[in-house]
């Protein structure tokens, strides 16, 4: 195996845990924090606070595959090696 194998063979590795982290742990489950951050908290509830954290469960499948993707598509390219600098 080449260098650019195992680099886009590690870029696919990242980018499966990337996927994951962006769209399990920031999103979905800091949105759940937010919320009960919010509830908790001794000031009074803010309804924008609560909003932001709806709107990262909401998206949290979508911001999971966008982040994937921005990192597996180069590792695939590496993987293939097709390069499109060519014309």
């Amino acid at each position: 195996m080449s260098k650019g194998n195992y680099l886009g063979c590690l870029m696919m590795i990242a980018a499966v845990f990337l996927g994951l982290y962006v769209g399990v742990y920031v999103c979905f489950i800091g949105g759940f924090v937010d919320i009960l951050n919010q509830i908790k908290s001794a000031e009074p509830v803010s309804g924008l606070a609560i909003l932001w954290a709806l709107i990262k469960i909401t998206i949290a499948t979508g911001a999971g595959w966008v982040s994937f993707f921005i990192l597996a598509i180069p590792g695939f390219l590496k993987l293939t090696k097709i390069d499109l600098s060519k014309k």
